[in-house]
């Protein structure tokens, strides 16, 4: 009974002080893991949307290749090809809001008609005007100047990625155009 007697325990002051110091310690472990595993989620969707850019530019940059001259109709938010390369003979980009949100999504269809039923090529755009269309003249080939700005958070405007490219529309020919620059179209007969 002496014995037991001796041997002393914690107090209660003692445990809750441990426990305190405790909580706090693995408050900050988690805290620390927390936001670790946030940035690597980040990360991985703004690659996704990074390398989503990327296949549409190769898609969009084969279907401009292929085509002859952009119809009527195309704009800075659509672009409308006359494609003899694939059987329909015509392939469109579009642009279109995403909803409740302030991006856009980037959508083909295989027709002269455009909207968000086509193959989507990723959302995450900021701006939804990415095509500028010139018409070929006696110098140069018809091109399309595509940027594409891709941005998960709209606030932060330094985490803007952009892929811009001005593709030939290698079919186009070298003609003198009759009509005036602003008409876009099939090349006028030459000069």
């Amino acid at each position: 009974m002496a014995r037991l007697r001796g041997e002393s325990g914690y107090s209660l002051v003692e445990l809750l002080t441990v426990m305190a110091i405790l909580s706090v310690i693995l408050g900050g472990l988690t805290t620390l893991f927390v936001s670790g595993s946030n940035a690597q989620l980040d990360q991985n969707r703004r690659f996704e949307a990074q390398q989503a850019a990327r296949v549409a530019m190769d898609a969009l940059k084969r279907d401009v290749h292929c085509s002859t001259a952009a119809l009527p109709g195309t704009n800075s938010s659509t672009l409308i090809l006359a494609d003899p390369c694939i059987a329909g003979g015509y392939v469109s980009w579009c642009t279109a809001s995403v909803t409740g949100t302030t991006w856009y999504a980037l959508y083909r269809s295989g027709s002269t008609t455009c909207n968000s039923t086509g193959a989507s090529y990723g959302t995450y755009y900021t701006t939804g005007t990415v095509f500028t269309y010139t018409q070929q003249s006696t110098q140069s080939l018809a091109n399309v100047h595509v940027d594409l700005p891709v941005n998960l958070r709209s606030s932060a405007a330094s985490q803007t990625y952009r892929l811009v490219d001005d593709v030939a529309l290698r079919n186009s020919s070298r003609t003198c155009v009759l009509a005036s620059p602003s008409d876009i179209g099939s090349p006028s007969p030459p000069c």
